[in-house]
C-alpha cells in the first residue's frame, strides 16, 4: 500500500503541457480533474490512516479513481492527436 498521492502530473508525466492547457480551456476536463483530485485525496487520507473507511469504501474509491484516469487519459490522447 502506497501512501504517496497519485497526482495527475505523476500519472501523465510526459503530458504536463497538455494537462495544463486542458485545465485552462476545457470545462469538462476541469470537472474530471477536480473529481479525480477529490477522490485521490480521500484515498490518500484513508491509506495514511488519517481517515477511517471500510475496505469496501476504499475499493470503491480506487475503482472510481481508475475510471477517472481512463476518462482523463482518453481526453489527453484525443488532444495529442488533434495537435
Amino acid at each position: 500500500m502506497s501512501h504517496t498521492p497519485h497526482e495527475l502530473a505523476d500519472e501523465f508525466p510526459a503530458d504536463a503541457d497538455i494537462l495544463h492547457r486542458l485545465k485552462m480551456e476545457d470545462a469538462h476536463f476541469q470537472n474530471l480533474a477536480e473529481k479525480y483530485h477529490t477522490v485521490n485525496r480521500e484515498i490518500h487520507r484513508i491509506e495514511s490512516e488519517v481517515e477511517a473507511a471500510s475496505d469496501d469504501r476504499a475499493e470503491q474509491l480506487k475503482k472510481t479513481r481508475l475510471a477517472l484516469i481512463d476518462d482523463i487519459g482518453g481526453i489527453i490522447a484525443k488532444a495529442k492527436s488533434a495537435a
